[in-house]
């Protein structure tokens, strides 16, 4: 017998799907983008770049994202404080970048792409981490502010997460004309 989906990993899937349609269009393009640089879909250049403006960020973006590899190596198995700065601050890093582009604007779109970006294991992580770039100087006052709102008393003291791992990476999805259809 062939191996099939059970019906809960099919329910989460489809969970996973109506989040990121939730998500402004705007939110959307940048998880798609990020999720090609950072796990080296595509040539997130020729797919993503508009303008020279756009080119650049991809390129900045790229080099940030470098540290991910590193980060994902580095994810602490327990709350042990000798592990978490050498982690927590490429994570803060990272997501200091993506939160000052604007596009990510909610805890709830930060963590669904850095499920992805990152792995279930970073779900612990995730809270103090987007507090933290949320936090830093570099942001507006009001995108700090609305960025920090963002996050759930629940998502900020969960006492369990789980370990599984996402299975909906949005991609690319190329335009397709409608015409009419011959009678």
């Amino acid at each position: 017998m062939g191996a099939r989906s059970k019906p809960a990993e099919g329910a989460m899937t489809l969970a996973e799907i109506k989040e990121f349609a939730g998500f402004s269009a705007a939110t959307q393009r940048y998880v798609r983008r990020s999720l090609d640089i950072g796990l080296e879909r595509d040539d997130a250049m020729a797919r993503w770049s508009r303008d020279v403006v756009e080119a650049a960020s991809i390129r900045a973006q790229a080099r940030m994202y470098d540290r991910l590899e590193e980060i994902r190596a580095m994810v602490p198995d327990d709350s042990g404080l000798d592990q978490v700065e050498p982690f927590m601050a490429p994570l803060v890093s990272v997501s200091a970048f993506d939160l000052g582009q604007g596009r990510l604007t909610t805890f709830s779109a930060y963590r669904f792409l850095y499920e992805r970006l990152v792995g279930a294991e970073v779900r612990p992580w995730l809270p103090s981490a987007f507090c933290s770039a949320a936090a830093l100087p570099h942001l507006h006052p009001d995108l700090r502010r609305k960025l920090l709102q963002s996050i759930s008393e629940a998502a900020a003291t969960a006492s369990g997460w789980s370990n599984r791992q996402p299975s909906f990476f949005p991609q690319w999805v190329e335009k397709v004309e409608t015409r009419a259809l011959p009678n």
